[in-house]
């Protein structure tokens, strides 16, 4: 992974997990032990689900570049579409609380979308590749006076 990708990925994980163990405490206070387990689980689901995009992501945007707008709108849908089933499959469960699981899958869920667009927003990365071999000076193509 080029370090751009992995600075992202670094700039959106980091906070989602940290929202996520602050969602941890905050829920195993309020609900108990399967409070924190749900925040746990829905903090882990993020962060996988979001850090495989970024990567499919990347990796469309090297190899058709042409594609990368109707990618990213098209992952970002089919990832909340799958966070909800998430939820809607995990709504009766008995292994943790679903309410603490939602609403830590939410937060979640925002704060890595706008962590990785601040962190696009903030990286320099070039839109065209210089092209190295030519260190020649350019021709003059127009009338010269």
């Amino acid at each position: 992974m080029p370090s751009n990708d992995a600075r992202i990925l670094l700039q959106a994980a980091v906070p989602t997990a940290a929202v996520g163990a602050i969602a941890a405490v905050v829920s195993g206070v309020v609900t108990g032990g399967k409070g924190a387990v749900g925040a746990v689980v829905a903090t882990l689901v993020v962060i996988l689900f979001m850090g495989i995009g970024l990567y499919v992501l990347q990796r469309t945007a090297k190899s058709l570049p042409h594609l990368f707008q109707a990618m990213g709108l098209m992952l970002y849908t089919a990832q909340i579409l799958l966070l909800f089933m998430f939820v809607a499959a995990f709504k009766d469960t008995t292994l943790f609380n679903p309410k603490a699981f939602a609403f830590t899958l939410v937060a979640a869920t925002l704060v890595w979308i706008g962590c990785q667009a601040l962190a696009q927003m903030k990286a320099k990365i070039l839109y065209v590749e210089p092209d190295p071999s030519k260190d020649e000076k350019p021709e003059k193509t127009g009338p010269s006076s």
